[in-house]
């Protein structure tokens, strides 16, 4: 297939040359036509491998055969959760040991297919805050959904992305996040300034500004700031969350820069004049946190690198240390009875414990090994939670804690066998000695004779863990022989904060070196050999895969980065790029470019290099990494590699960041990744 056009853009910017040979992409209707004809031509390359229909056929068994079960919430008597056997998720409603779907997504007409995004109950049950979206855009129009009846009744807040409705006590009304509506006249990386938090009455009538950049003197705002109400159900305050930059999606824990600040909750009532007072700052390193009565505990990692928990007085502002730091991370707490709980994270792994309020001694809630909390939600009466653990070999189970774990039940078990698979927890020793966490998965009596294919993932960014969770798309990998690994880099959250510091703007380079001698790591104890080894990241994981890529491509026969960043010297021009420079670097200063620098795997793909066969994906409709980063890639390496490996750009037309995918579309995708790596990674 003939190369994309050529047609370079030189930006000098700190005396850095930065050549852009298909800036063009990032503008214009002619991105869409190239990446619709790449993806026509992989879609043939891909469906026309030896594996793929039987791949296919085997994701769709073992995904059929399981149930998928997310998204708990309790509110009254009732408990709210997504339940997916068919195509999509569907919303179902638990109550008084009888279930009910409440809203089947797939049931509503549009151009492409619609997924519920986010839903929030009201404190009784009563009513349901829906966010739909088409196309896995995320983009969500707020519908309420009433229980009894199961009507579905639109408001006005439109482009609503991770919306956090949050309901008044009495149900008479919930806030919203949302965006501004779109507008092509504006610079993409100005499109989601002055976003706002809307109050929408049930009843009826127009959505009314609650808080947004100038609607008042004392809750100060920036252009890129995100402003989220938050109401404790046993508490008089109201919260103003302000996100400052990217964050996991939570308003409680994972949190990355943010300020709450509080004022009387009938103070509300005219947000324009309402008094807030900053309860947390940047400054405090403030992760997560849970509010009691007068009180907020909060994580933080100030002075402590793997973080601690405290108590503020909400009156006072004393503060003291309830659980001071050690060799596990903290990542978040809750109140449940009369203890604060608290979820750690240990290399990775999901860990409990538990403290009374009153004070005392910390005591370990016993878990089962080597997995991953995949939610955990406390019920609005304070007196019991849910706890969804899942590990690799363990399929999900919802567990209703009230001091002790009761087996609720409530999620169908998988019949997808792991029996056979043997997971071995490894830490690999980085060039600067540093052990990384790395796991690895494999049929029983594997021979480390260095044959085998090996598939490895990473992520490394913004904290976040990869989960140690119970996938059943695995399994057709692993059962055909192939070895399956993920490495925990330094930039995620393996070891709390001084994990992500350690590969954060200018020390960024470790996430990529981790994942290139991780990689070694597998060669040189033998689980596989360059010829058989293949590289796999998504999103932010685009940062160790392009790394890796440009830096070590005698070290991989393939490269495969869903979704990807690569072009990050430019990524702060895209819709969602902003948010992200406090992450990963900005042009505006010059230890701001080193570090965008460092990551962008884009301006370093060398002309006549013999890279390995690569398979990049990109969805048409993601709102968090725009088309144009993996496309730009794809296509400096088509033009750039000397070898006879394929450089393959997958296009999901009616896809986004994968979040809003359908099961026929997850299944897709991963039987053309197997079906691809199993042709390149043949000895």
């Amino acid at each position: 297939m003939t190369n994309a056009r050529v047609q370079t853009v030189v930006d000098t910017v700190f005396g850095h040359e930065l050549a852009d040979p298909y800036r063009w992409m990032e503008e214009g209707p002619e991105l869409r036509e190239w990446l619709l004809a790449q993806g026509a031509k992989t879609k043939e390359h891909l469906t026309g491998l030896p594996l793929r229909a039987e791949l296919l056929a085997r994701l769709d068994e073992v995904t059929r055969d399981t149930v998928e079960v997310t998204s708990f919430a309790m509110a009254g008597n009732r408990v709210f959760f997504l339940r997916q056997t068919g195509d999509v998720p569907v919303l179902v409603v638990r109550e008084g040991g009888e279930e009910r779907v409440l809203l089947d997504p797939a049931t509503i007409e549009g151009d492409e297919h619609s997924t519920l995004e986010f839903f929030d109950p009201s404190p009784d049950g009563r009513l349901v805050a829906c966010g739909l979206a088409q196309g896995g855009s995320e983009q969500c129009h707020v519908h309420v959904l009433d229980v009894a009846t199961g009507d579905l009744t639109p408001t006005e807040i439109t482009h609503s992305l991770q919306g956090h409705p949050t309901w008044l006590p009495d149900g008479s009304g919930f806030f919203c996040h949302r965006r501004p509506a779109p507008d092509p006249a504006v610079p993409a990386d100005r499109r989601r300034d002055n976003s706002a938090t809307w109050f929408q009455a049930i009843g009826g009538g127009e959505p009314t500004i609650t808080l947004r950049r100038g609607h008042n003197p004392t809750l100060p705002l920036s252009p890129i700031d995100r402003a989220f109400v938050v109401l404790p159900g046993d508490s008089e305050l109201a919260f103003a969350l302000i996100s400052h930059a990217a964050s996991a999606g939570s308003l409680s824990e994972e949190l990355s820069e943010f300020s709450l600040y509080a004022t009387d909750r009938a103070a509300l009532a005219d947000p324009t004049t309402c008094v807030w007072r900053k309860i947390i700052d940047p400054a405090d390193e403030v992760t997560g946190y849970a509010i009691h009565g007068d009180t907020i505990y909060v994580v933080t990692h100030k002075d402590a690198p793997r973080s601690e928990v405290q108590a503020w007085s909400l009156t006072d502002g004393t503060r003291r240390t309830v659980v001071p730091g050690g060799d596990r991370a903290v990542m978040g707490v809750k109140v449940v009875g009369d203890h604060l709980v608290i979820r750690d994270i240990d290399a990775g792994t999901a860990r409990m414990r538990r403290i009374p309020l009153a004070g005392g001694d910390i005591e370990e809630i016993p878990l089962p090994t080597g997995g991953t909390i995949a939610q955990w939600t406390a019920h609005p009466d304070g007196k019991s939670a849910l706890i969804v653990f899942s590990s690799w070999t363990q399929p999900p189970t919802a567990y209703r804690y009230d001091g002790e774990l009761h087996d609720t039940g409530w999620i169908p078990r998988s019949p997808v066998d792991f029996s056979d698979i043997e997971v071995t927890q490894l830490r690999a020793s980085a060039r600067d000695g540093v052990l990384v966490p790395l796991t690895v998965l494999h049929r029983k009596g594997l021979a480390l004779d260095g044959n085998n294919p090996t598939m490895m993932t990473g992520y490394g960014s913004y904290g976040l863990v990869l989960r140690r969770a119970f996938n059943p798309r695995l399994l057709p990998w692993l059962e055909r022989g192939g070895v399956y690994a993920l490495a925990g880099l330094r930039g995620g959250g393996d070891h709390g904060h001084e994990w992500h510091a350690a590969g954060r703007l200018l020390t960024k380079e470790n996430t990529i070196s981790d994942f290139i001698d991780c990689a070694e790591y597998l060669v040189d104890t033998g689980y596989t050999s360059p010829e058989r080894l293949a590289g796999e990241g998504a999103s932010a994981g685009g940062i160790p895969t392009g790394g890796a890529l440009v830096r070590r491509p005698d070290l991989f026969a393939a490269m495969v980065s869903q979704v990807p960043v690569f072009n990050t010297t430019r990524m702060e021009f895209s819709e969602n790029g902003p948010i992200n420079a406090p992450e990963f670097g900005t042009q505006t200063t010059e230890e701001g470019l080193r570090a965008l620098l460092i990551v962008d795997s884009y301006l370093r793909v060398v002309d006549g290099a013999e890279y390995p066969a690569v398979l990049i994906t990109a969805g048409l409709n993601d709102p968090r990494v725009a088309a144009w980063q993996p496309a730009k890639m794809a296509a400096r390496l088509q033009a750039a590699t000397a070898s006879d490996r394929p450089v393959l750009i997958r296009v999901e037309q009616h896809g986004g960041h994968g979040l809003g995918s359908t099961r026929d579309q997850r299944n897709a995708v991963m039987a053309d990744i197997f079906a691809f790596l199993a042709a390149e990674l043949e000895p």
